[in-house]
């Protein structure tokens, strides 16, 4: 094994195109030796694309109806509705209103979408990565738990983390968890704080070497931290303001603290808290979150170099 190994870490991508090639690219551009995708790979809405007639269109993105003629200018509607996360659906007028009335019907699309999506980004990783890039990518709180058995059919290529110790680079163990603690949304893979440190406790037992030879792949941010810094919302879940400045609150999870704490790993990675793009520690800890700006094509993401002894050194990236 190379004296220095890379690692690159990046997280809620949640379905954005172009984010997900910027990704595949970090090898190339800045040598990484194992890359990282962790947590909330999916997008967030079916977005129609109105045919209202033969080779007139209009979308309706971010409030904002967007009018393109013939089929050039339908694939860059397409484009900008995927560089954005969402799942473009091309209908006509009376399908749009039937859609609109049977919301059944619309969430049976997003599910068609969202695995035929992640199922072409995972091929793209065998076209486009050289075999000795190692690659990890999991699911996070925003994902259906029907993607995990898509990532499990990539595992000849793909590691995926979850329910085990990864052994990832000299003789360090990677420790990953997809859970947090409620959010408004209620999202698919949350719950109460009492349950997620259960669900840690028995994840620490998979661990068999020093606690600071590990690095923790928490999607959740430690609490209490630069990591986990968030809007405070209203009841309309609006974010509240005080003299023209939004007001922040910590809303990371008390267990993954409690937990960083008491086995003081040697390095936290995390996500989740799109606003907290930072790095701390927690005692010995180094922990960090890229942040996410999906919705803008940008990828953020840490650079951070392993040696035997530990990490050499760190730093962000976007672009």
């Amino acid at each position: 094994m190379a004296e220095k190994v890379r690692i690159f870490h990046a997280v809620d991508v949640h379905g954005s195109e172009i984010v997900w090639r910027k990704w595949l690219s970090v090898p190339k551009v800045h040598k990484a030796d194992i890359l990282l995708l962790c947590g909330d790979l999916t997008g967030k809405l079916v977005v129609p694309v109105i045919e209202e007639k033969p080779g007139h269109y209009k979308t309706k993105i971010y409030g904002r109806w967007v009018k393109a003629k013939g089929e050039e200018g339908r694939k860059k509607l397409v484009d900008k509705i995927s560089s954005i996360g969402f799942y473009a659906h091309v209908c006509d007028p009376q399908e749009y209103e039937y859609l609109m009335n049977n919301p059944k019907e619309v969430n049976k699309l997003f599910q068609q979408y969202m695995r035929e999506r992640l199922e072409r980004w995972l091929d793209m990783i065998y076209e486009k990565l050289p075999e000795n890039v190692k690659v990890v990518v999991m699911p996070g709180n925003d994902d259906s738990f029907e993607i995990d058995e898509i990532i499990k059919k990539h595992e000849d290529r793909v590691i995926y983390p979850l329910n085990k110790a990864v052994k990832l680079c000299f003789d360090y163990e990677m420790l990953s968890f997809d859970w947090v603690n409620p959010t408004p949304w209620n999202t698919p893979r949350e719950a109460p704080e009492e349950e997620l440190w259960d669900k840690l406790q028995k994840l620490a037992d998979y661990v068999s070497v020093d606690w600071n030879r590990v690095i923790l792949n928490f999607h959740c941010p430690p609490f209490g931290t630069k990591l986990d810094l968030a809007p405070k919302l209203d009841k309309n879940l609006k974010p509240q303001v005080f003299l023209g400045s939004v007001i922040y609150e910590h809303v990371g999870c008390k267990s993954v603290r409690k937990f960083i704490e008491e086995h003081q790993p040697m390095l936290g990675l995390h996500g989740h808290i799109h606003e907290s793009y930072a790095a701390d520690r927690i005692g010995k800890t180094l922990v960090i979150n890229p942040g996410s700006e999906y919705s803008e094509g940008i990828l953020r993401g840490f650079i951070i170099d392993l040696t035997k002894d530990g990490v050499e050194k760190w730093w962000k990236i976007e672009g």
